[in-house]
């Protein structure tokens, strides 16, 4: 009997060189799958809560939201000046609409008087630009940026937030 194996043999543990059965998944694998699906259905649960959950208290809610100034505009008279360039150019000319955008409706009441001091301001500003200087959104950019810090300049202590073009004509 020696060299015959019998059933006890079969179910013992396989020696060294021989492999296990192919039926049988190791632990570690089931454990990282249940774990994968735990965080899997555990994420999508916090997502949809998250995103479809209309609980709560709206009143808390809608007291914690900063309530939206509404936008005060103050147009500012057509500016036309013609465009610095060289002597054997032709003139070219450029016309401007443009709105201020102020913080509070105050302000407005305060800029009437000032006035001919901003329309100066913009007047000798824009006389000095060549047509080179507006070319592009970046060039308009610029144009944009500095008529905001200028206007700032000339109604200091005050500020505006923005200049706003209505319309820009290079001709």
């Amino acid at each position: 009997m020696a060299g015959k194996k019998t059933d006890q043999d079969a179910d013992a543990a396989p020696d060294d060189g021989e492999k296990p059965a192919k039926g049988k998944l190791p632990i570690k694998l089931i454990a990282i799958a249940g774990g994968a699906v735990l965080l899997l259905g555990g994420g999508g649960f916090g997502a949809y809560k998250v995103f479809f959950s209309h609980g709560g208290n709206h009143a808390e809610q809608a007291a914690a939201a900063p309530v939206a100034k509404p936008a005060v505009f103050f147009d500012v008279p057509d500016v036309l000046v013609n465009l610095s360039g060289a002597n054997n150019e032709r003139t070219q000319y450029l016309k401007v609409k443009v709105v201020l955008e102020l913080p509070d409706a105050k302000l407005k009441e305060q800029l009437t008087p000032l006035m001919p001091r901003l329309l100066d301001m913009f007047q000798t500003y824009l006389r000095e630009l060549r047509p080179t200087d507006l070319d592009g959104s970046a060039g308009l950019y610029r144009l944009k940026e500095e008529l905001t810090r200028r206007v700032n300049a000339s109604i200091a202590p005050n500020r505006v937030n923005a200049v706003l073009f209505k319309e820009i004509v290079v001709q």
